[in-house]
């Protein structure tokens, strides 16, 4: 079997790779950092336009809604190449809520809201988590009474990462309090200039910005509603599936300049490089690496033939989650105290990357999902487990 990609996959990637040489500049990487993995209010929202203007941010959409009609698999080289030039992997619209609008939202909804979000002209909050609904969404409390036309929305979310920029808030919130708590649930666009809203900012323990959102007798049409009322929760189990399909292009640039400082790096009079116990530790990361790209791109073939993975994408998340954390202990321990450092100081090895980037990969454990919640999918749903 051949796993290479074709001359037109080849040719795109490369092409995407000079461009964020270009664009990636390292204020925009800063930016990034310190707005989670996402766009950002400044540099990164002129970025992702320029890549709506290519049709890169939603290269597989109709081109009715500003794709390109293109392949999945494109679009994961997209995806990776912007992950290892520093770039914004974090695109709830393009990436999470996009592909569920497409899925499951009605014409005039997906008319509404697509072709802006594959220009980059606007920017979606993923509205899941609450205080007691983490890894159980289904216990969330936030509640949107109906109203007549319009619903009335009472709660609070956590690490809304993208609310002190983002336009518009993809909502989980109880619709039908009297249902069984996974049938309750409705998905909801809500317009962040909505009277009644208040963001709070927070710092995550890698010292980007996430934030509560907290509503107080918000008003939002009930045309706002993704597909019908009470699908919700099933609507988000599938959006989140598209939000694990993680790129794995920052371990690997990682794993690069892991390479390149140790080959120019010497301890004791020797190059690190020439260590048997690093060497076979470097070797183990890039093993890691290929098998973490092995079951990303399996996620792409099975898009291209219709297909939606399921615990395939749970199998991905959780191996390159625990991959990316073990890569960045051994870089970090390779470096030795000064491994420890912080970009800010000027003595930190290849700036700081993998110090930053080892506080990353607590949190990306978690993010889309603990690993425990992974495994217990690919049990009930890849090995047909019984649930007790």
């Amino acid at each position: 079997m051949n796993f290479g990609f074709t001359q037109e996959e080849e040719n795109i990637r490369k092409e995407v790779r000079a461009f964020f040489q270009k664009e990636a500049t390292p204020e925009l990487v800063k930016e990034i950092a310190e707005n989670t993995g996402a766009t950002g209010p400044g540099i990164g929202r002129k970025l992702v336009q320029k890549m709506g203007a290519k049709g890169w941010l939603c290269p597989t959409w109709p081109k009715e809604y500003g794709g390109l009609d293109s392949s999945e698999t494109i679009s994961f080289i997209i995806r990776d190449e912007m992950a290892y030039a520093g770039g914004p992997v974090s695109l709830v619209g393009a990436t999470m809520a996009g592909p569920s609008i497409l899925k499951f939202a009605s014409g005039e909804m997906k008319r509404e809201y697509l072709p802006r979000i594959a220009r980059g002209e606007i920017e979606m909050i993923l509205g899941y988590t609450e205080p007691q609904a983490g890894s159980d969404l289904a216990a969330l409390e936030i509640r949107a009474e109906d109203k007549g036309d319009y619903f009335l929305i009472n709660g609070q979310k956590m690490f809304n990462t993208h609310a002190h920029f983002a336009e518009y808030h993809w909502l989980g919130a109880r619709t039908d309090t009297s249902a069984p708590k996974h049938k309750g649930i409705s998905l909801i666009i809500v317009d962040m200039k909505s009277p009644g809203i208040t963001v709070r900012p927070m710092t995550s323990i890698a010292g980007g910005k996430t934030n509560e959102v907290f509503y107080d007798n918000v008003k939002v049409p009930k045309k706002n509603v993704v597909g019908e009322v009470n699908r919700g929760f099933y609507y988000i189990m599938t959006a989140l599936d598209f939000e694990r399909m993680f790129p794995f292009g920052g371990v690997r640039r990682i794993l690069d300049e892991l390479v390149r400082y140790t080959s120019t790096t010497k301890r004791e009079g020797k190059l690190l490089s020439k260590d048997p116990v690093i060497r076979q530790k470097i070797a183990e990361i890039a093993i890691e690496v290929e098998a973490a790209y092995t079951l990303y791109y399996q996620q792409a073939y099975m898009l291209d033939k219709g297909q939606i993975p399921n615990y395939q994408s749970s199998m991905q998340k959780v191996f390159s989650s625990e991959a990316a954390f073990r890569a960045f202990d051994v870089a970090t321990a390779i470096m030795g105290p000064r491994g420890q450092l912080q970009r800010s100081s000027k003595w930190a090895p290849i700036d700081g990357e993998a110090e930053l980037h080892y506080r990353w990969a607590i949190i990306e454990d978690i993010y889309g999902g603990t690993s425990e919640i992974q495994r217990n999918i690919i049990a009930l749903r890849g090995l047909g487990l019984p649930a007790r």
